[in-house]
């Protein structure tokens, strides 16, 4: 399809965004993606907006220039990462409202998606941080952990919220997987935490206040409404952070090897 597009609205390691009409916005996957990467998030989409988790309605797949993409129902709003930025003192409304969409999330499952547990090993496998001896222990504590067959999301943090005025919606299912909610619970604890201490001089310390608040009021939320899985997470924390090293996250490098090292003795 030969289609001039405007300048993107987004841009990702994985996808560009577009807007397509005044309907329609594009996910414009990058040319190195593999094809069962949009067929999958596509498929994803359609099957949690089915099943009622607020998310944009995923239409026809598209290649504009070589490259494959979604489109998707164009949703009026920011992230609620900018709408935090903007309005602070929403800060506890929108972390009771991220736990609260992740356990309606976790709530359902969708068949035949990709398996959170293996997904984890590859990268534990694959991070080349690790020492051999920390890898086998995170590897070990993986296969110990109860396994389960819910939705999880895969990168659920507030970037990937939007805010409008019809509402909050999900978007980005492209690591969407089966698993244990309390790994998935574990990987956003990780990018709200380890995120804001790896930023440095980046963040203020009153914007490092308010994060650590947002983080302990989502967490505590989460566990009101799923109760008696604090242990479990805590069990879960240093194999997400053995895994999240595979993603070579430069500043975040020595807080999540710490948490590896610490979680381990």
């Amino acid at each position: 399809m030969n289609i001039s597009l405007s300048k993107p609205i987004a841009r990702g390691r994985t996808a560009d965004v577009y807007a397509w009409d005044d309907r329609r916005i594009l996910k414009l996957y990058q040319a190195w993606c593999p094809p069962h990467w949009v067929e999958q998030e596509s498929r994803v989409a359609q099957l949690v907006c089915q099943v009622g988790i607020p998310t944009p309605a995923a239409g026809e797949i598209v290649s504009v220039d070589g490259r494959r993409g979604i489109l998707y129902e164009r949703v009026n709003g920011i992230s609620m990462l900018e709408d935090l930025r903007r309005r602070p003192w929403l800060i506890l409304r929108h972390a009771q409202t991220l736990a609260e969409l992740h356990a309606q999330i976790h709530r359902q499952t969708i068949p035949n998606l990709y398996s959170y547990r293996d997904g984890l090993a590859r990268s534990i496998q694959q991070a080349p941080q690790l020492t051999e001896a920390a890898r086998q222990k995170a590897l070990a504590r993986l296969a110990d952990l109860p396994d389960e067959q819910k939705l999880c999301h895969g990168d659920f943090h507030p970037q990937n919220i939007l805010v409008s005025a019809q509402g909050v919606v999900v978007i980005d299912w492209m690591t969407a997987s089966l698993g244990n909610p309390l790994a998935d619970v574990a990987r956003t604890s990780l990018i709200l935490s380890v995120g804001v201490r790896s930023a440095g001089r980046e963040i203020s310390s009153l914007a490092r206040l308010f994060s650590g608040l947002f983080h302990r009021t989502y967490l505590n939320r989460y566990l009101a409404l799923t109760p008696g899985g604090q242990v479990e997470l805590l069990r879960w924390q240093p194999v997400i952070a053995a895994a999240r090293l595979n993603e070579c996250i430069e500043p975040e490098r020595e807080a999540l090897l710490e948490i590896v090292q610490d979680g381990f003795e």
